[in-house]
């Protein structure tokens, strides 16, 4: 099969995915997921929720999660040496010269990490795993683009794993003009709605150990298109929310809460629609009254008309009591969707404190555990396989030996486990200082073995920045017998001072010894 006929045939089995990812949009963010290969030059104008819960939650989530598989000020990955394939005789002198290595390495990557519009595209994806629970995400050497769900289809075997993805993109004949003949480009371009543009299929197939691709113009092979990278650095990541046996994609946040969303869509139309019907303000006026609707129709503010009060009226809803459920209603639906997408309700209270908010914050990103793993491997794991290939065959940092060094990610799940860590730590410490007095921490714990474990928990690397046990002995050593040699110069001076230790005075103490031995005795 060509790779139209292929896609076509894929297409079915991802139309109900795409049919719930696209009522997943519509309640939060709309401009997201289209209809059915629905190409669009310009704006079109989509349908607006009446709530924003949605599209606020999704927004909170994708950025919690990039700011965890990406963190800004942090590396989210390290490299180690593989210490089973060296032994143990390596010098710690050579082994701290290959951590500062590591170091370089890791603030090369990062700084080129930076310097692209990596995050930006990263923060995309996450938004269509949150919303369509898929995304594919393509790293080119110009950088990193994103297809969404109604753009690729992809099938799986019974493990999960990826065994071909077709991908449907419109671009403008101008940019393949080169590389087919101008008869079949203006046949091709014929059968198309927009003249303009044609349909190019990108063909993606595992074929042992290696993935190949090529992209096809009316099953026609492009001469530049094809290529070709092993498994552990294949540009393509399919990626998805989570997984279910059998299904080749996933499922999205929304889609899990997809009741409470359909219900506070309604309720907040009802709320709206009534709100302005309430506060549409209408007169009515008696058929026998004196007071013509004209006269108070055109009356200004304070003007004074002839009639008698009992004969005009106000048209009231009395729905207050009806809003009033409804209203409360949708409370609980928003905060119910609020912890569901992890945006932080703070408690309004005057004596909220900040271990409160800090304990509230970890107990909400400790509730997409699954998620980070999920992501830690089908993300981050590729993603920095393809950044460190590309950087050694650019030549931006050595070529590193997969044998010895190994890249271990620090990011994702490993830094929310290492987040529970330091809480523990930390309550146990507090509660040892509670129970037993601040003296026992001095008396019963290892202070070394306390920093190490909280600068793990934080991420940040202890070499060359914190002193080791020996280090701090030897140097409280040398303090001692240095101030023990200041104590002894001390007396060695207050004793030379002495009129007996003084040469220049012994000669005035002979005298006064003399003067004392010629003095009669005192009768």
């Amino acid at each position: 099969m060509n790779a139209r006929t292929r896609y076509d045939y894929l297409a079915s089995d991802r139309s109900q995915f795409l049919e719930e990812a696209r009522q997943a949009s519509e309640l939060t963010l709309p401009y997201l997921i289209r209809g059915h290969e629905e190409h669009m030059t310009g704006m079109k104008q989509l349908k607006t929720p009446y709530q924003s819960v949605g599209a606020k939650g999704c927004v909170t989530l994708a950025s919690k999660l990039m700011l965890a598989l990406l963190p800004v000020q942090t590396s989210f990955f390290k490299l180690q040496l593989d210490e089973s394939q060296l032994g143990e005789n390596m010098a710690p002198e050579m082994k701290s010269e290959l951590d500062l290595s590591f170091a370089k390495v890791e603030r090369i990557i990062l700084e080129s990490i930076s310097a692209s519009d990596d995050r930006v595209a990263v923060h995309q994806a996450l938004l269509h795993l949150v919303v369509s629970g898929n995304a594919l995400v393509y790293m080119s050497k110009h950088g990193i683009k994103v297809y969404p769900l109604n753009r690729y289809v992809v099938e799986r075997d019974g493990n999960g794993q990826v065994i071909e993805i077709v991908t449907k993109e419109s671009i403008s004949k101008e940019l393949i003009q080169n590389q087919l003949p101008k008869e079949l480009l203006d046949h091709a371009t014929d059968d198309d709605t927009n003249t303009d543009d044609v349909d190019v299929y990108t063909h993606i197939k595992r074929d042992n150990n290696r993935f190949v691709w090529h992209q096809e113009v009316h099953e026609t092979v492009l001469k530049e298109s094809k290529g070709k990278a092993p498994i552990d650095i294949n540009p393509w990541i399919p990626l998805r929310f989570n997984t279910v046996d059998g299904e080749g994609y996933g499922r999205g946040r929304v889609g899990q809460f997809i009741g409470d969303l359909k219900s506070l869509e309604g309720l907040s139309q009802a709320l709206v629609e009534g709100s302005a019907a309430a506060a549409k303000v209408v007169f009515t006026v008696s058929p026998s009254s004196t007071t013509k609707p004209s006269t108070l129709a055109q009356a200004g503010n304070g003007a004074i008309i002839q009639g008698r009060p009992d004969d005009i009226g106000v048209i009231q809803v009395g729905k207050t009591a009806d809003f009033r459920t409804a209203y409360e209603m949708a409370g609980t639906l928003e905060r119910r969707l609020s912890e569901a997408f992890l945006v932080l309700n703070i408690r309004q209270s005057e004596r909220t404190t900040a271990e409160e908010v800090r304990m509230t914050q970890f107990e909400l990103e400790s509730q997409l555990g699954g998620l980070f793993s999920l992501l830690t491997v089908d993300f981050l794991v590729p993603y920095l396989n393809r950044k460190l290939n590309d950087a050694q065959r650019k030549g931006e940092i050595p070529k590193i030996p997969k044998n010895i060094v190994k890249p271990t990610i620090v990011a994702g799940i490993n830094a929310l486990g290492r987040g529970q860590d330091r809480e523990s730590l930390g309550q146990f410490l507090t509660l040892l200082a509670q129970t037993l007095g601040p003296e026992a921490i001095n008396t019963f714990i290892n202070t070394d073995e306390v920093i190490k474990r909280l600068a793990a928990a934080q991420g940040i690397d202890v070499l060359n920045l914190v002193r080791s046990m020996e280090e701090v002995q030897q140097e409280a050593a040398a303090a001692q017998q240095q101030q023990m040699a200041m104590q002894q110069q001390q007396m060695n001076i207050d004793a030379m001072k002495t009129p007996v230790m003084d040469p220049s005075r012994n000669g005035e103490v002979a005298m006064m010894e003399a003067e004392q031995q010629q003095q009669p005795p005192i009768q």
